[in-house]
């Protein structure tokens, strides 16, 4: 009940609606009380003394509570579904929101798809249950208490025979709600693993068709949809059984109804009293009674369903966000002096991913870092930018350690160049405003011109209004790194960080993407991980990282003749000494 009653609270920013609505339903539901009523005054009244002149404004009066009925039905559910809308919209506002707190820590747990199965799925179920539920329950338990009122008012005696199915209803309702916890959640583990593979899978398809893989993938996703089809099975085989179970002792209770009525319409008739109006106008009532009954049997479903997502939905809520990125100290002027002081850091508890890092860049000088893969190069940039925190040691920044700053401020003033270079599904003009929101076209043909970017650029059907497809996947390799490096011009950081910025491209590219880096290298802090020699043996001082610790540091002749790690790094991996030959 936790998790409905959380999803209930996003109702009461808008009182006032809910107060509308409610009002409507009250006012509809007291109107479906008129009909059996003039039933009753017809038959037993107008009938038989012959006061035919009544019979129109009866009617009349039961055609204009009808009327009003569906009139205040009309304007509940206007204000239901604008109601909803804004509570929804509040929902998905927030998991966006927690989403985008969360640390990268949490995401390396997370499938994608897992999420967007709890957004574009579980958010919508948990909507039909605020929907459906809440408008369809409320106004369900308002016609049962009225009508059952009304019922007892009418006649007391058939009232309780039409309670008699009441408590096996209340029974069969509590076994279903309390078994179906467990096969909603399979249904919705079900949907998100099979999502999961199809968000992989798709993103995937290049992979899959060059190994030929279609019929293991395509097995693979029969195998998880299968999984989702059973269990979505198992629910329905329950619901089955459960919902023509409740409406059998609903019509067990009409019948009692009908019998004992019967019996007393004979006594009346015996002793010349009329009861076949009353009798009408109970029966009438009885199923305006056990119509919402049936109804809130079908939100019972719905609401299992939608408690099983909203478990889901509330996991992401409840999830523990970084620290506040806004809280801290905020740097005006970086010059960019960085140092790592005995810092240690671990993904798992395990095993230590880096440990007694001491490194120093001085404002404006070129870092290297290079090693082996899994070294913990990538790591180091990753505790700069405080997407992950150190465990031990400290890195400062003019002094100041990173922790203590606003996250916010701290990573804009750092750029960052990756090897997969992310473009998002817009166009360039949009990718690289994100840089910088407020610069202008010439200072954005300015920074492609510095990235050797702006040819190509110009070449596009829409130049700067051209769309780069899902991850710039209309742009080469080449082109989407360029981008990127326009896109850190344009913010124009005193720390810069390249990963990998050159390693999948090719030699031709690689030296246009290289001039560009060494105009944006210029003046400003560069820590740079690369295994190509002709991006660090320039560097003002080289760190070489092995299983997680620095064992070697200096230039790049230094390293050469101490003939160590770097050098055996220069003849046997990706650094080639006849780069060195070529480029001396």
């Amino acid at each position: 009940m936790r998790t409905v009653f959380r999803v209930l609270s996003y109702l009461k920013r808008y009182p006032f609606m809910a107060a509308m609505q409610l009002g409507c339903a009250i006012t509809g539901t007291l109107m479906v009380v008129v009909f059996p009523a003039v039933t009753r005054e017809v038959f037993d009244v107008v009938v038989p003394q012959g006061q035919w002149e009544r019979v129109t404004p009866l009617l009349l009066a039961a055609l204009g509570a009808y009327f009003a009925q569906h009139l205040f039905n009309s304007l509940r559910i206007q204000l239901n579904n604008t109601f909803e809308q804004k509570v929804i919209f509040d929902l998905r506002s927030d998991i966006y929101s927690r989403l985008q707190t969360l640390p990268l820590r949490w995401f390396d747990n997370r499938p994608t798809g897992d999420i967007m199965t709890t957004v574009s799925e579980d958010i919508p179920s948990v909507e039909r249950v605020l929907i459906d539920g809440i408008e369809q329950g409320l106004v369900a338990v308002l016609q049962i208490v009225v009508v059952g009122v009304f019922m007892f008012r009418a006649d007391a005696k058939l009232a309780m025979v039409a309670l008699i199915p009441v408590p096996f209803l209340a029974a069969g309702a509590l076994s279903y709600t309390l078994s179906s916890k467990e096969r909603h959640r399979k249904v919705r583990k079900a949907s998100s693993a099979m999502n999961s593979l199809l968000h992989d899978n798709v993103a995937g398809m290049r992979q899959i068709k060059a190994y030929a893989i279609e019929q293991q993938e395509h097995a693979r996703f029969n195998a998880v949809s299968d999984a989702l089809r059973k269990a979505t099975l198992h629910v329905m085989r329950v619901w089955s059984v459960y919902r023509p179970g409740m409406n059998f002792l609903t019509s067990v209770g009409l019948v009692l109804v009908l019998w004992v009525g019967t019996r007393d319409l004979m006594s009346a008739a015996a002793v010349g009293k009329a009861g076949i109006g009353k009798l009408s106008a109970f029966l009438l009532l009885l199923k305006f009674f056990y119509d919402p009954i049936e109804s809130l049997h079908q939100l019972n479903q719905i609401f299992q369903a939608g408690r099983a997502a909203g478990e889901r939905v509330f996991e992401i809520l409840d999830a523990e966000p970084e620290a506040d990125t806004t809280g801290g100290r905020t740097l005006t002027a970086i010059k960019g002096h960085v140092r790592y002081e005995n810092v240690g850091f671990s993904y798992s508890a395990a095993t230590p991913t880096v440990k007694h890092i001491d490194l120093e860049a001085l404002p404006g000088e070129t870092i290297a870092l290079v090693g082996p893969t899994g070294a913990g190069k990538s790591t180091l940039i990753n505790l700069l930018t405080r997407f992950y925190e150190y465990d031990e040691g400290v890195i400062t920044i003019d002094g100041v350690a990173v922790h203590e700053l606003n996250k916010t401020a701290l990573r804009q003033n750092i750029g960052y160049v990756t090897q997969e270079s992310f473009l998002f599904n817009g166009s360039v003009r949009d990718n690289l405003l994100i840089g910088r929101r407020a610069a202008t076209d010439a200072e954005i043909w300015d920074a492609l011109a510095s990235a050797n970017a702006d040819a190509f650029v110009r070449r596009l059907p829409q130049q700067l209004d051209t769309h780069v497809g899902e991850r710039g996947v209309k742009l080469s390799v080449g082109e989407k790194q360029r981008v990127s490096i326009a896109r850190a011009l344009l913010r124009n950081p005193p720390i810069l960080l390249l990963d990998e910025a050159t390693a999948s491209v090719d030699t031709e590219t690689e030296h246009q993407i290289q001039q560009a880096l060494d105009r944006l290298m210029q003046h400003r802090t560069s820590f740079v991980i690369a295994h190509r020699l002709s991006t660090v043996r320039h560097a003002d001082r080289i760190y070489v990282l092995e299983h997680g610790e620095i064992v070697e540091s200096g230039t790049h002749e230094d390293l050469v003749l101490r003939d160590g790690l770097y050098a055996a790094l220069c003849r046997t991996s990706l650094i080639a000494m006849e780069d060195a030959a070529g480029t001396d």
